[in-house]
């Protein structure tokens, strides 16, 4: 995918989700893991980015979702990536990438691809389940995989992907309050393409990522 022919953080605030934001109890790493642990009816959320997918062949990819444990609970671990690059440049981003062929299982690639670009070592990452996977319009068929990552671990960003790696409270991104609807007007008159954001703290979380949380956020308050 090409540099965004819009600037998100442009587009106007429609409205909020708002749904009530998840109980603390919740959000712990014990109920987390207890929750993917057990099969709720639940339904995925499906996004504009997916209707909006070429009909191509979609490549596999898959992507780490690691919730931090820190003594005020658990965080999100997410990257902002070069401004340098041709795909995805300047966004906020799980760690994670397309699937390569050595690679076992989508779980391997999503370990393999955070080792690389931001040095998480898998001795202190505990996968504890995956959501439904998103389809990008790129062309892409991402798994996320979700994770407890146990501290202390030292990190180091690759230069060439990541240029900053942030923490968020589970918390405020659990809560749909903090989930804004923004849309873009498509070229050509056709149509309206709609998205999430959650802004935190000067970064701007959209698109795939804000789509797979809302899926986070669905899939442990069922």
């Amino acid at each position: 995918m090409s540099k965004p022919l819009f600037d998100p953080t442009l587009m106007p605030v429609e409205g909020l989700a708002g749904e009530a934001p998840l109980a603390p109890a919740q959000l712990s790493a014990e109920a987390v893991r207890a929750r993917f642990a057990q099969t709720l009816p639940w339904d995925p959320e499906a996004s504009d980015e997916a209707l909006s997918a070429p009909a191509l062949r979609l490549r596999r990819a898959a992507v780490l979702v690691p919730l931090v444990e820190r003594p005020d609970g658990l965080h999100v671990l997410l990257t902002k990536r070069t401004d340098h690059l041709s795909s995805h440049a300047g966004q906020v981003s799980f760690p994670g990438g397309r699937a390569e062929e050595l690679d076992s299982s989508p779980i391997e690639t999503a370990l393999r691809e955070a080792e690389e670009e931001i040095g998480l070592h898998r001795r202190h990452v505990e996968i504890i389940g995956v959501l439904p996977e998103h389809v990008t319009i790129s062309a892409y068929r991402v798994l996320p995989v979700v994770a407890l990552v146990q501290p202390p671990f030292e990190l180091s960003a690759d230069p060439g992907e990541v240029a900053e790696i942030f923490e968020v409270p589970l918390a405020f991104l659990m809560s749909g309050a903090n989930h804004e609807r923004r849309s873009v007007a498509l070229p050509d008159g056709a149509g309206k393409r709609r998205f999430y954001a959650m802004p935190y703290q000067g970064y701007f979380i959209w698109g795939a990522t804000a789509a797979m949380l809302r899926n986070l956020y669905h899939f442990l308050r069922a």
